[in-house]
């Protein structure tokens, strides 16, 4: 595990804390962050944690995708492919562990860093957090899961989020059931502590049961969506589009597509 990246910490008390530590670029996703994510998730099934606490460093929970790596990728369209089945994997495990999975929001979860944050199957998130799914404006498309959004957000939000990149706010999260408790910044360690240790003193077989039952019910399999979406966005990075998006946005100028 890229230790600059990520950072994995388990304590006796069954939790497992999984701490995005790359504050100086956004928490982006890349080559680096994302298996080391991926591995972070596979030692806590390993350590039979009872919770997963998702957590991030600095301003951002995370920018999203590393845009200048994959730009300087040999092949875009692999790279991409390949790092979108990372996310993908990284969201299954979560999903599918029997630990239940806290993420605590403290700034703009953006991209594939939404669908990372509401993976969790608990959101607490700070006043200062929002989700963002910009893909649109460098002409590409959803990733890491986010398209399952729709069975917490509803349909046309999600679309909305999607076409326009409109930012869902800590609160207007809250109003939708994404997250579950909103708070001041310098309150969320607090809050997510609180939750963290309810959870703890749980039964750990109801809550997992509990965990799969509900999301049974609710979800469509996230190997499936992950993988669509993973194809979807490895291929428009290598259309026209894509490349003018990609290279507009590091470039720091608008976009002219096709």
């Amino acid at each position: 595990m890229s230790e600059s990246r990520v950072r994995y910490e388990y304590d006796a008390s069954g939790l497992a804390t999984i701490t995005w530590a790359d504050a100086a670029h956004g928490n982006a996703f890349n080559f680096d962050s994302g298996p080391a994510l991926v591995d972070a998730a596979l030692r806590a099934r390993a350590d039979r944690a009872r919770v997963i606490l998702l957590r991030a460093e600095g301003r951002f929970f995370s920018v999203g995708g590393d845009l200048g790596a994959m730009a300087a990728a040999e092949d875009p369209s692999a790279a991409l492919l390949e790092l979108a089945e990372v996310g993908n994997r990284f969201v299954t495990e979560l999903v599918r562990s029997d630990a239940i999975v806290v993420s605590a929001v403290q700034g703009v979860a953006a991209g594939i860093g939404a669908p990372f944050a509401a993976a969790a199957d608990i959101v607490i998130a700070a006043e200062t957090a929002g989700f963002n799914l910009a893909y649109a404006k460098v002409g590409l498309s959803v990733d890491g899961g986010a398209s399952q959004l729709v069975h917490t957000l509803g349909l046309h939000r999600v679309l909305r989020m999607a076409l326009l990149a409109e930012t869902l706010s800590a609160q207007e999260a809250y109003a939708a059931g994404l997250v579950a408790r909103v708070v001041p910044a310098d309150e969320l360690d607090a809050a997510v502590s609180a939750v963290v240790e309810q959870l703890l003193g749980g039964s750990a077989p109801s809550l997992a049961a509990n965990k799969h039952l509900v999301r049974a019910a609710a979800e469509a399999a996230p190997e499936a969506a992950g993988r669509r979406e993973a194809e979807s966005i490895s291929r428009l990075v290598a259309g026209p589009d894509g490349r003018e998006g990609v290279a507009a946005f590091l470039e720091k100028r608008a976009p002219k597509f096709s």
